[in-house]
């Protein structure tokens, strides 16, 4: 085993696709597919299941999963540390987020960043908001930005950036008849609203509370994943929504929504940077970390 067929195991394991994977580690499949069966060899074990299809991890793919993402983030660690004689940081880190925090706080961060480290390559993956938090438990990414949850998970790292106000969102014109426009005044009216929400994740959490808080069983006319959905559907009209205001001011339907005065008020998001604390002794992670706190100042 060597550290690029542990590369190759990892687009793998991530892409669950032979044609992506390949693409990715810049190899042909017939390669990719004859080394992975060297690794399972090697390891006497199935980490793959195939088919003409589809391609899932084994449960001893699962395990071994965990392993090659440390092996690989110390492997480029070291590797740092032994052959750069420069004052210059250089290598990869990986950062995940949502559409609407890529250009909302991740555009200045990496431009900045990249002024700063020229010879940092990043790679940016974008995703649902909800997922974020467990890409980089479970090793997927080396930085992620979301919304803090009221319990931080043991070992992970959180660097706030800015707070955005939760918000009941409601289409401009009335479009369907149980679908208002103005804030609803009695629990009566909020049980019979149909309620277009996340289908996890921090937003859901607490508006399940507020419904929770004022003792109504929620109509719930779809559940989603990215707030950008929420925001479209709600515009034709299908219900009510709850989302971060600053999705709300990126989205290009804003002029099709009125925002209701609904009292008593979500908790609002508080938006930051997340990575594991070990991940924080890499230097690569550090400098991006660094970077926030100057921002900060």
């Amino acid at each position: 085993m060597n550290i690029k067929t542990l590369k190759q195991f990892l687009a793998l394991a991530e892409t669950l696709n032979f044609g992506r994977a390949s693409d990715e580690c810049h190899i042909s499949i017939s390669a990719m597919s004859r080394n992975i069966r060297h690794l399972e060899d090697e390891l006497g074990v199935a980490l793959f299941n195939r088919d003409n299809r589809t391609v899932v991890l084994t449960q001893e793919g699962q395990k071994f999963l965990k392993y090659a993402r440390d092996t690989s983030r110390q492997w480029n660690l070291i590797r740092h540390e032994l052959t750069d004689n420069s004052d210059q940081l250089s290598g990869e880190i990986s950062l995940y987020g949502s559409v609407t925090a890529s250009y909302s706080f991740l555009y200045e961060l990496l431009r900045r960043f990249r002024i700063a480290y020229p010879a940092i390559e990043i790679k940016l993956r974008t995703g649902d908001p909800e997922h974020a938090i467990a890409h980089i438990l479970d090793g997927k990414e080396d930085i992620t930005i979301a919304a803090r949850p009221a319990n931080l998970p043991r070992g992970l790292a959180f660097k706030p950036i800015a707070i955005s106000p939760l918000l009941f969102i409601a289409p401009l014109e009335q479009q369907v008849p149980n679908v208002p426009t103005n804030t609803p005044t009695s629990p009566e009216e909020w049980a019979n609203i149909p309620m277009i929400l996340s289908e996890g994740g921090v937003s859901r959490t607490r508006i399940d509370e507020w419904f929770r808080q004022l003792d109504i069983a929620p109509r719930i006319y779809a559940q989603v994943t990215g707030n950008e959905a929420i925001v479209s559907m709600v515009s034709l009209g299908f219900g009510i929504g709850v989302v971060p205001k600053i999705v709300l001011d990126n989205s290009p339907l804003v002029d099709r929504i009125k925002v209701l005065d609904v009292q008593p008020e979500l908790e609002p998001y508080d938006i930051g940077l997340f990575t594991l604390k070990k991940s924080l002794k890499n230097p690569l992670v550090e400098a991006f970390w660094s970077l926030m706190e100057e921002e900060a100042k």
